[in-house]
């Protein structure tokens, strides 16, 4: 296992085709998926397409999302990272949404905190990302408790594809 990033508790490396099974696992739970504004996956297909276009996001980009591997199991409880969006997303475009999502039993634990800060200093230090932005639904306030925690400041809600969205950002240099 090739590390990128380790932790206390944590190692952070890329997503690989082996980790299908537990992205599905992770992505088929409704609980998971409750403030994603979609629904949960179907299928280990779906699993495996993801982790495609994953890796095709280290290949264009440098960076990316990575999995999170519990140290004390070595177990696969999620992921953390970066999505460099092209798309226009509240007049905002070619920028690097900051994403996360863990297992539902590995939450509570402080475990996505733990990994998304070591992500960030990551992609501000060997990157060298000016900046990063992230999105939660209106609702989700305990993604918004972790963005909080990790120094990102709240600039404004915005209405997308009907929903109510956050969004945030943290600059390098803050």
């Amino acid at each position: 296992m090739k590390i990128l990033i380790e932790t206390e508790r944590l190692y952070l490396r890329e997503i690989l085709p082996t980790d299908a099974e537990s992205m599905f696992e992770m992505d088929s739970d409704a609980e998971v998926y409750k403030f994603l504004g979609r629904k949960p996956i179907r299928n280990i297909e779906q699993s495996k397409k993801m982790i495609e276009s994953i890796q095709e996001q280290y290949k264009k980009n440098g960076i990316g999302r990575w999995a999170i591997i519990e140290k004390e199991s070595g177990n696969f409880i999620g992921w953390t990272g970066f999505k460099f969006e092209k798309e226009n997303q509240n007049g905002h475009s070619n920028f690097y949404n900051l994403k996360f999502r863990l297992l539902r039993k590995y939450w509570g634990k402080g475990y996505i905190t733990e990994a998304t800060k070591a992500a960030i200093e990551y992609a501000f230090t060997e990157v060298k990302i000016p900046e990063i932005y992230s999105m939660t639904l209106l609702s989700n306030l305990k993604s918004q408790r972790v963005l909080d925690k990790l120094g990102l400041q709240l600039v404004e809600k915005f209405n997308y594809q009907g929903d109510d969205i956050t969004w945030y950002k943290l600059s390098r240099n803050e």
